[in-house]
């Protein structure tokens, strides 16, 4: 399980968020807001609904940039077969048992959701952080 990030912990659940791999879908905000509120610090209150609920939301998260741990240690089941998703402006979403090299070095990372950069301009390659819409305002 990859524990990056900042830990949002409850007696039931412990909710990592890496804010370097969130796109902004927003899937958390509209999906619980009483436990996901960006105006409340801290912005996941993670008590604040039972944990299988919490769960189900941050599978939602299509980037992975969130995760969870239950109390019980059970971790994310990856989805079977491996999905990949493209969207229009060229991204990819990628849901399964992945194991992410990075092209620059570093250490391999093992997760269950990736939002990944198909244009190059992110600064987390290989994951997408957004930087085609800048593209595609600027026409270029």
């Amino acid at each position: 399980m990859d524990t990056r990030g900042k830990a949002y912990t409850s007696p039931e659940i412990t909710v990592y968020f890496d804010g370097t791999r969130c796109i902004h879908a927003a899937e958390c905000v509209r999906g619980l807001p009483s436990v996901f509120d960006r105006d409340k610090r801290p912005w996941v209150q993670a008590s604040n609904a039972p944990a299988e609920q919490v769960a189900g939301i941050v599978r939602r998260c299509p980037s992975g940039a969130l995760r969870y741990v239950l109390a019980d240690q059970t971790t994310e089941t990856p989805e079977t077969p491996t999905t990949l998703r493209q969207f229009a402006d060229g991204r990819l979403e990628v849901r399964g048992d992945l194991r992410i090299i990075p092209a620059a070095g570093g250490e391999a990372i093992q997760v269950a959701r990736a939002t990944l950069c198909t244009c190059g301009l992110s600064r987390n390659l290989p994951f997408c952080d957004n930087r085609h819409q800048t593209r595609t305002e600027s026409g270029s």
